[in-house]
C-alpha cells in the first residue's frame, strides 16, 4: 500500500508567486514599483510584470499614476465571508450605538490603503451632507480625517516616503499640498488623539477622526464624524470625546490597546 504521508505537498509556482508579490505590497510602508517588487523578491522582472498585469486586470491590485502597485478593491469581496464572522465593521456597527452623541452625525470608517483610505462603513447621519460614503470609495489619506488620524501611526520618514515626491491632487483649495504642512497636522493629531479635515475633501465640510491600532501600533481602522462648519465650532470638544471613547470600546472589543 502507497504511503501517503510522505507526499510531498503540491506547489504552484505562479500562485506561489503571486502571494509573495500580495504580501509584500500589504507589508510594504509603502507603494513599490514592479522593479522595486521584484528586486526585494529576487524574481525575474518579466514574471513579475506579469503577475501583476494579470492581478490588475483581476483587480486585485491598482496601479497609481506614478506606477506604484496597492492593494486592490476585489480583494474586499474575498475578504466577505471572514468580515461577516467577526469584523470591525460588525463592532462598528454594533458599539456606535451606545454613543448617543454621535448617532446625530454622519460618522465613517475607513482603512488605508497605500496613499488612500478606502470607505468600509458609515452611519448615516438625518441630514445629508451631500457627499456619498460608499463602501469601496477610495480618498487622498492627507486629505481625510480618518486618513491623517492613520497617517499620524507612521513615522516622518515613512510620511516623506510616500508624498515627498508629490503630494495628490487637491480636492479643494483647502486640501494640504506641502508635505511640512502635512507633517505639522499629523504631529497635531499624535499629541490630541484627534485629526481634522477642515474642508479639504470637500468645500464646507469638516470631518473629525481617529483611530484603532493594534497591539504593535499599526492602524486598524479610521473612524470620522462630518458635520458642517457651524455644527463643528459649537460641537468640536463634545464629539472629539464621544469618538475618542468610540474608539476605546472598539479597541476593548478587540482585544487590543485604544489610541
Amino acid at each position: 500500500m502507497k504511503d501517503n504521508t510522505s507526499k510531498p505537498s503540491v506547489s504552484v509556482p505562479a500562485i506561489d508567486k503571486m502571494c509573495l508579490i500580495l504580501d509584500l505590497i500589504t507589508e510594504a510602508n509603502y507603494p513599490l514599483t514592479s522593479a522595486e517588487i521584484a528586486s526585494q523578491l529576487s524574481l525575474p522582472k518579466s514574471s513579475t510584470h506579469n503577475i501583476l498585469q494579470s492581478l490588475l486586470a483581476k483587480h486585485l491590485v491598482f496601479k497609481d499614476r506614478d506606477n506604484r502597485f496597492h492593494l486592490g478593491s476585489y480583494l474586499l469581496y474575498w475578504a466577505g465571508k471572514y468580515e461577516k464572522q467577526h469584523s470591525i465593521i460588525d463592532v462598528f456597527h454594533e458599539v456606535i450605538v451606545n454613543h448617543p452623541t454621535l448617532l446625530q452625525h454622519t460618522v465613517t470608517l475607513s482603512k488605508i490603503d497605500g496613499k488612500e483610505v478606502v470607505f468600509l462603513a458609515c452611519h448615516e447621519s438625518p441630514a445629508p451632507l451631500g457627499f456619498t460614503f460608499r463602501s469601496g470609495v477610495r480618498v487622498p489619506a492627507p486629505f481625510s480625517a480618518t486618513g491623517k488620524a492613520m497617517l499620524s501611526t507612521y513615522d516622518n520618514s515613512t510620511i516623506t516616503q510616500l508624498f515627498e515626491q508629490q503630494m495628490p491632487a487637491p480636492y479643494t483649495s483647502r486640501s494640504v499640498q506641502q508635505l511640512d504642512v502635512l507633517l505639522k497636522e499629523l504631529q497635531q493629531v499624535r499629541d490630541t488623539g484627534i485629526s481634522l479635515d477642515d474642508g479639504q475633501l470637500r468645500e464646507g465640510m469638516y470631518c473629525l477622526g481617529t483611530c484603532v491600532v493594534d497591539t504593535e501600533g499599526q492602524p486598524i481602522a479610521g473612524m470620522a464624524i462630518s458635520f458642517v462648519k457651524e455644527e463643528y465650532e459649537k460641537q468640536r470638544e463634545g464629539v472629539s470625546q464621544a469618538l475618542l471613547a468610540l474608539a476605546k470600546d472598539i479597541s476593548q472589543r478587540l482585544g487590543v490597546s485604544s489610541h
